[in-house]
């Protein structure tokens, strides 16, 4: 005896279940939003301190449109810091040429950054966040060149630039 096909009730219930599970699993992964920083502000504070496009990516974590970024034609030797917190993120030695539009790097800073799981988009990537304030800065993926393998894909708007 074979069961009968389930209804169409039962079918956009289980349809609705399915849809449903990224956003599930999304909760609890705000870990860099949930954490306490040395750095910290009220939300206020943030938005005095902040310009704008810095507030929605580094606080909000938005994303700056690729290209958009006088960093990514930033080729001098120096630093890369937050622009929340003056943290030292990046060196430029570790500064390549991506192609995605972001400034790229390979390795970060000994303390500079931190990371958490972020399922924004249904399946979980790696964002990175300034150590100090818990600012958004980013992704890092596993596509990037020797010798770490890496690819983090900063917001320009996130960082500054220290030449040295």
């Amino acid at each position: 005896m074979t069961a009968p096909p389930p209804s169409r009730r039962q079918f956009l219930g289980w349809i609705g279940i399915g849809a449903a599970l990224p956003v599930i699993a999304a909760c609890g992964s705000g870990d860099a939003q949930a954490k306490t920083y040395p750095v910290r502000f009220t939300d206020e504070q943030w938005r005095k301190r902040l310009k704008p496009e810095q507030y929605r990516i580094l606080r909000q974590e938005g994303t700056e449109r690729p290209y958009s970024s006088p960093l990514n034609a930033e080729h001098r030797r120096g630093t890369f810091l937050c622009a929340a917190d003056g943290n030292p993120l990046y060196s430029s030695a570790t500064k390549f040429e991506s192609g995605t539009g972001w400034p790229s790097f390979w390795k970060p800073l000994p303390g500079g950054i931190g990371t958490s799981t972020d399922f924004k988009l249904g399946y979980p990537r790696t964002e990175v966040h300034c150590a100090r304030c818990g600012g958004h800065l980013g992704h890092v993926f596993d596509d990037g060149p020797k010798p770490t393998g890496k690819r983090y894909c900063m917001n320009g708007a996130a960082m500054t630039f220290r030449p040295g």
